[in-house]
């Protein structure tokens, strides 16, 4: 059984401190200069051996208050942050102490005696990004990633639509011809949806955006011939029937979701507008809706805190008059697909149920 050399690690350290920073700034930040949410645990390990099935979201919470705080950290730049392919599994997470730093190395076993070095090193912005471990459990939102889920409400009014189908059918399956009008802004492949439940804004009740159901894709076979004329289009997949007065949407190009847990950089308050799948509360590992998104500065891989507005009570030592409880933190939302004015997230490490209007915020610094 090989043995993991202290010694190994102690001279390890200094090597690491030598190398350039991760990211811009210097890599001699001191535990003192972390802000007071981004300590590291107090029985944080030294080591983690990443293995296959960890994510940058679970390895975090072995060391780190609060998962939001990697980039810190690891001194990661903006660009770092968006581009996360550098841990793979058998590398080793380190806990450098002196520096309150997250290192990263390989072992190397040397000599005949089977003990086990550790070797520090940079981290790797390859090709071989798709072997790379995952902000957060990949399999709990790829049917989410493809699909439009949400439509602008301008967007909905100027989609291309279906006008007519094929030998006067109402609606059409996989192989059958459709026609539509519209503009297709040069595309050639196209989702069909058509709009859902409005989404409104839980304080100015307007409505943000539809709720698109899925129903198929569509490609290209002919284009209209003169001004007043119809797209020919043949159905490639369906989900449901396409009909009549359904909308276009062009197929968008693969999503990068694997950006780190991080802080946006704008202060964010938000409310909860929906639970996905129509029901009224949601818990752990469940998809939700918030009427903020790109426009309020949200990006893919921000961390919000999910909250609940303080009840007001009667004070029973002065004449009962009202008093209003503290706003009670009860998770964390990993947003990953953003809107205009809509982003989805995921259901983190909650106390309580999740319901519609409560509270999303920036975590506090």
């Amino acid at each position: 059984m090989k043995k993991f050399s202290t010694i190994a690690l102690a001279f390890a350290l200094p090597i690491a401190v030598s190398l350039p920073a991760f990211g811009q700034e210097s890599v001699r930040t001191s535990p003192a200069q972390l802000s007071s949410k981004c300590m590291f645990l107090p029985d944080a390990p030294d080591k983690h051996v990443v293995v296959k099935g960890d994510t940058l979201w679970a390895i975090s919470g072995k060391f780190l208050q609060n998962p939001w705080c990697w980039p810190e950290v690891w001194g990661m730049n903006k660009e770092e942050i968006r581009n996360p392919h550098w841990i793979y599994p058998n590398q080793i997470v380190y806990f450098d102490r002196a520096n309150g730093r997250l290192r990263l190395g390989t072992p190397i076993v040397e000599g005949a005696n089977g003990v086990t070095k550790l070797s520090p090193q940079t981290r790797s912005l390859g090709a071989e990004g798709g072997n790379a471990i995952t902000a957060i459990p990949n399999n709990l939102i790829e049917p989410y990633l493809s699909q439009p889920l949400i439509i602008d409400k301008d967007e909905f009014l100027t989609a291309p639509r279906i006008v007519a189908a094929q030998e006067g059918r109402v609606f059409m399956g996989k192989g059958d011809r459709t026609y539509v009008r519209g503009d297709l802004k040069g595309g050639s492949s196209f989702q069909v949806f058509r709009p859902g439940v409005a989404l409104k804004d839980p304080d100015t009740r307007e409505v943000i955006g539809y709720e698109a159901v899925f129903v198929g894709t569509v490609k290209l076979d002919k284009k209209a011939k003169t001004e007043d004329g119809v797209d020919t289009f043949t159905v490639t997949t369906s989900k449901e029937e396409m009909g009549i007065g359904d909308r276009l949407v062009a197929i968008p190009p693969t999503p990068i979701i694997n950006y780190v847990p991080h802080r946006p950089e704008q202060e964010v308050k938000a409310r909860i507008v929906a639970v996905y799948g129509g029901v009224s509360v949601a818990g752990q590992n469940n998809i939700v809706s918030i009427n903020r998104g790109s426009k309020s500065g949200l990006d893919v891989g921000s961390v919000l805190e999910l909250a609940r507005y303080g009840k007001i009570i009667p004070d029973r030592t002065n004449d009962k008059k009202p008093i209003r409880m503290p706003d009670e933190v009860y998770g964390r939302l990993f947003i990953f697909r953003v809107f205009k004015n809509i982003s989805y997230g995921l259901v983190m490490e909650v106390t309580d149920t999740v319901n519609v209007g409560d509270q999303v915020q920036s975590p506090e610094r």
